[in-house]
Order: structure tokens, then C-alpha cells, then sequence
């Protein structure tokens, strides 16, 4: 049994993007239920949180949407920041109904709350009272942007990451650390990071003596794992040279904690598979993986366990405990045998047209047909990745026949800065470049017809599908693209502030690069579109709105471009109605049997 259908698409209940956290053995997660993400914990056994509010950390792309204190969570929900105590299930709101929260930490004490607070295009970390008996205040602002605040774990220290416009946390922030008085922030110090070096994940040791974070010096390739020791400010490099760093898209990402004997538990991503390391005293040693897992993420503990979220080819994300000595499963993200019995995917190298390396994840179709047709992903950031983590999407089209190439194009994550800064100043020339590689690859090596080939992705690869189908049209046959950039310039002014400075990486500062954004708009050349396109669209995108799609549209439209264009109402940057992802998967594969089965 494996994913065969549209609808099997909608029953997987964790995703990529659960969040989960542990603390004195117990376990929390987050789920989806309806399009709704629900808070859920296992204390003996499972149990539903806060059931009537769905929780919408709201900063950015989300994330963050909850923490846990010595005898309540912390979550956020309509827009407001609540303490849950864990004796009864009736919460309280800490803060007033504006603006945006994201990632609730309690103090040591359990008497205050930071969060991340965004309103009216500025963002502040705020504290509140967490028994809610005072207004929330202001503790930090004057950066553009911040994330990843923590607690020293006597109260006395409080660390985070803030950094500025035009960068994005991964080219370049600053790790900020203070003391911490009764009024707030004391002695502020920025400890790392700088304009060409990113910062990630502070974290205090249990014993309050050092404090670790995750960086990439300018000029390295790989990261590392710094340790300071906060009474001498000596500095140590525990880990180096590889990769541990991911970008922050979202708030509250995790890629280390500490857990079972006191030691740190850290996640290396090496080229999109997951390895954990035991780190005491600056020796590292590998922690195997559940059985089946391949990719782990959202580590949480202390020294009474490990929980995370873990997921491979054949095997559905699922929340898992490890004691120190054994794994257990807390919850499973799909209904037993769906995620199973799948194809397995093959690491793939292979050149581009400028002899660059170019990675991806290739799934052969479940039938085993010679040369059989195929879909190459592109997936979206750009500075993304596709992992051995459980690709339901991938499983849908090989067990519909199938070949599928998720492509980790240049600008990817996961195989170094310079493959990641690869596509700064060129997006739309190098990544397009490589999804034309991918499809002659493809074809010369066997794995597909290259006569019967469509190309799909969303956001940023929705962008590139366009621009290969109007570049170098008869490359692919069909394309899909979903809430895609159509034109560089309404993307610059139009979308949220977290991006609204990511062109000036991707393309170039503007008004300096203003030819640059006419020559590597999809609209500036949607006339010379050859194969059938189908373009999909959220009413409510605030990150691509509307308007760009349909700019697109009225283009194929008037030049008798083959085309489809549907737009899926109370939608944005992405899909959450189940009926939705059904709809836009039925309809998928509907488009790419006509093309790509029977076309002439």
C-alpha cells in the first residue's frame, strides 16, 4: 500500500512542519486537522490541547506556535499569546488581539513570556506577564527582524538573533546577548554573526555555564558549532565543516537541544540526509536513526529525553522519543501501510550546461516502464531543499507511472555556501539552466522519454518553470506552476516584508537593476510559451498575490497560449484545505495524463 491518489494527500496529519517539543518526559506536537493546526502532547498517553483555538503564529511564514514551561504551554492563537496550564485545559490570554506573535518562551520563574511580535511593519521582541495581569512590553527593537529568542536557565541571560534588511537570516544576522534585569535587557552585546556571516539557534547550557550557536563565518563553506563559556568568554569550535546550519524560514526552526546524560544532540544535513551527533565535552558521537528514518527535524529536550520529528522514503513523518538508549513512536503523521510500500529514490548528479554539479532525488516509476514520461520539481525558496524526508508528492506520481526528479538546483541548501550563493545575481539564467540539464539528463540517461517530460513548482519554482517553458520552449511539454512570480518588479513591491528585500540578492538592488528585473520577468516573455501550461493560484497569497497570476494570464490569453488558470478561494502561499489539495492534485494529474499520455 502506498500514496495512489489525490485524496490519500490530504490524510497525512504532521508534515514537514509539525513542531515538537519535549520537557521532563513529556511530548508536544503540533498537527493538521482540517486545514486547522491543532496542539496535541503525550503525558502517558494522548491528548488534545486548547481544542477549541487552532494556533496561527502569524510573523512572516509562521512557525513557533508554541513552548512549554514547568506546568503550562505556551501558544499562540488568534493572533494572542496564551498560557495552558497543564492541570486543567482552560487557557488564558497573556497579551491584546494585534499584530502578529510567534515563538512564546517562559522565563526560567514561569512569571514572564518573550515573543516575537510583529505590527504594522515592525517587529519587536515583547515580553508579557505570564499570569496576565500587566500590559506586554517592549524589551528589544530597532532591527528589522528577529527570531530565536532564549532564556538562560537561571533568567539572568536572555539570547537571540536579529539581523536587516537586504539581508536574509542566512546571508547575514547578529546574535545578540544580555543580562537581564527586572526592567529588562541590561549590558546588550552582539556575540557573532555580522553582515556576511550568519547566526543560528542560541542555546544556554542546563548548567547556565555556556552558551552554543551555529554559525558560517564569511569565507567558509560548511559550518560550525561554537561554544562560550560565559564567566572567561572563551570561544571553542566543537563541530566544523559541516552542514548544520538551515535557512530560517519560518520562526522557532530547531536543529539542536540538549538531552538524555546532559549531552547535545545536533543535526547534520548532508546533502539532504540527516545524521545526529552526541556532543559532550566537545567529542562527537553518531546516534543512529529509527529504523526506516532518514531525515529528523524540530529536536527538543532535556535530560529526561529526546523527542523530534523524524520521516523517510517509505516511512511517514512521526513524532519519536528517544530515552538515551531506544526510540519510541509518540504518534504516527499517516494512517498505517499509507506510507509504505513506495518506490526509493536515487541520489542523482549530474552537469549543467556550464559543467556546474547539479544534485537531485530522482523516484522511478512504481510500474518500472522503459523510458516511461516524468515530472521534474522544482521546489520554491529558492534557498530550499528537497530531503529523504517522506515526499508524499513524489510517491503520488511514481505510483501513477510516473518518473520524478526533485531537483535541488544551484541556490539550493545543503551542499555549501557557494552552491547556495550560486544563484545570487543570476535567478532566472542559473536555475533555469539546470532544469533544462535535468530534463536532457533524463533523456540521455534512460530514466524518462525525453519527449514526454513537464516540469512543476511553486512560488520561486513556479517562477522557474516559466521561465524554461518561455526560454527554451520544446524542452518540456507541459508545465505547472502554482502561485508563481510572474513579474520580479510587483514581487519586489508587493510581497511581505520578510522577502521584500530577497531580489536584491536573487537579481539586484533596484533601481540599478531594473533591466535585469524586465529581462527575467515570466511576463516579459509569456508569448513565447510553447507547451501547455496549467496555473494555479491562492486568493488570499500575500506573498504573490493574485494579481500576478492573472497579469500572466490575460498574456496567454490574448497570444492562444494553451493554458489552464484556477484559483482556489480563502487559499494564500500554499494549500491548508484538505479539499484543496485534493482538488490541485486531481487536476494535476488529470493535465499531465492529456499531455503527456495522449497528445499527439
Amino acid at each position: 500500500m502506498s500514496v495512489r491518489s489525490a485524496r490519500d494527500l490530504t490524510r497525512g496529519r504532521l508534515g514537514a512542519h509539525a513542531e515538537v517539543r519535549a520537557r521532563g518526559g513529556r511530548v508536544y506536537w503540533t498537527e493538521q486537522e482540517g486545514g486547522r493546526t491543532v496542539l496535541l502532547g503525550w503525558d502517558g498517553a494522548p491528548r488534545r490541547y486548547a481544542p477549541d483555538r487552532a494556533l496561527n503564529p502569524g510573523v512572516g511564514y509562521g512557525g513557533g506556535a508554541f513552548n512549554l514551561g514547568e506546568d503550562a504551554v505556551f501558544y499562540v492563537a488568534e493572533g494572542r499569546v496564551w498560557r495552558l496550564p497543564l492541570s486543567r485545559l482552560e487557557p488564558a490570554a497573556l497579551t491584546p488581539a494585534f499584530g502578529a506573535a510567534a515563538d512564546p518562551q517562559p522565563s526560567p520563574d514561569g512569571a514572564r513570556v518573550v515573543y516575537v511580535h510583529h505590527h504594522e511593519g515592525r517587529d519587536v521582541l515583547a515580553v508579557a506577564d505570564a499570569a496576565g495581569g500587566a500590559w506586554p512590553e517592549v524589551w528589544v527593537q530597532g532591527a528589522d527582524f528577529y527570531m530565536q529568542p532564549t532564556w538562560g536557565p537561571d533568567g539572568a541571560w536572555l539570547a537571540w538573533v536579529e539581523w536587516d534588511h537586504p539581508n536574509m537570516p542566512w546571508d547575514g544576522a547578529r546574535l545578540m546577548l544580555a543580562r537581564v534585569g527586572v526592567e529588562g535587557p541590561l549590558e546588550v552585546h552582539r556575540v557573532a554573526g555580522g553582515a556576511r556571516t550568519p547566526v543560528f539557534q542560541p542555546l544556554f547550557s542546563p548548567d547556565g555555564r555556556a552558551l552554543f550557536w551555529i554559525e558560517n563565518p564569511e569565507g567558509t563553506e560548511f559550518d560550525r558549532l561554537v561554544r562560550l563559556d560565559l564567566e572567561s568568554g572563551e570561544r571553542s569550535v566543537w563541530m566544523e565543516g559541516r552542514g548544520l546550519l538551515e535557512p530560517a524560514w519560518s520562526q522557532a526552526q530547531r536543529v539542536m537541544s540538549f538531552g538524555p546524560g546532559g549531552a547535545l544532540y545536533l543535526r547534520e544535513n548532508r546533502a539532504g540526509r540527516a545524521h545526529l551527533w552526541r556532543v559532550q565535552g566537545g567529542v562527537s558521537e553518531e546516534v543512529p536513526l529509527p529504523e526506516g528514518a532518514a531525515w529528523l527535524a524540530s529536536p527538543s529536550g532535556d535530560a529526561q529525553g529526546l523527542a523530534a520529528l523524524v520521516s523517510g522514503p517509505n516511512q511517514g513523518e512521526r513524532v519519536v522519543f528517544y530515552d538515551g538508549e531506544a526510540w519510541r513512536t509518540r504518534a504516527y503523521g499517516w494512517p498505517a501501510g499509507l506510507d509504505a510500500g513506495g518506490v526509493e529514490p536515487e541520489a542523482v548528479t549530474f552537469r549543467s550546461e556550464d559543467g556546474a554539479e547539479v544534485h537531485g532525488l530522482y523516484y522511478p516509476p512504481a510500474g518500472g516502464e522503459a523510458r516511461p514520461p516524468a515530472v521534474v520539481s522544482v521546489h520554491g525558496g529558492p534557498t530550499s531543499q528537497r530531503t529523504l524526508a517522506f515526499n508524499a508528492q513524489a510517491q503520488l506520481f511514481a505510483a501513477n507511472g510516473y518518473a520524478y526528479l526533485e531537483l535541488n538546483y544551484r541556490g539550493s541548501t545543503g551542499y555549501g555556501r557557494g552552491y547556495r550563493e550560486a544563484l545570487y545575481g543570476r535567478w532566472g539564467e542559473v536555475d533555469v539552466a539546470d532544469a533544462v540539464a535535468a530534463a536532457r539528463y533524463l533523456a540521455a540517461s534512460g530514466r524518462a522519454d525525453g519527449e514526454r517530460l513537464a516540469l512543476m513548482g511553486g512560488s520561486a519554482g513556479g517562477y522557474t518553470v516559466l521561465m524554461t517553458l518561455a526560454l527554451h520552449p520544446g524542452v518540456y511539454r507541459a508545465g505547472v506552476s502554482f502561485y508563481g512570480v510572474t513579474d520580479l518588479f510587483e514581487l519586489a513591491r508587493e510581497t511581505h516584508k520578510f522577502e521584500s528585500r530577497y531580489t536584491d540578492r536573487l537579481v539586484g538592488p533596484l533601481p540599478e537593476a531594473a533591466a535585469r528585473y524586465r529581462e527575467r520577468s515570466p511576463l516579459a516573455h509569456a508569448h513565447r510559451i510553447a507547451g501547455a501550461l496549467y496555473v494555479f493560484q491562492g486568493a488570499e497569497d500575500r506573498v504573490v498575490p493574485p494579481g500576478q497570476a492573472e497579469a500572466l494570464v490575460r498574456i496567454l490569453r490574448e497570444r492562444g497560449v494553451p493554458h489552464r488558470y484556477k484559483v482556489y478561494a480563502g487559499e494564500g502561499h500554499g494549500w491548508k484545505k484538505p479539499e484543496t489539495t485534493e482538488d490541485f492534485y486531481r487536476e494535476t494529474l488529470d493535465f499531465l495524463e492529456r499531455e503527456l499520455r495522449h497528445a499527439p
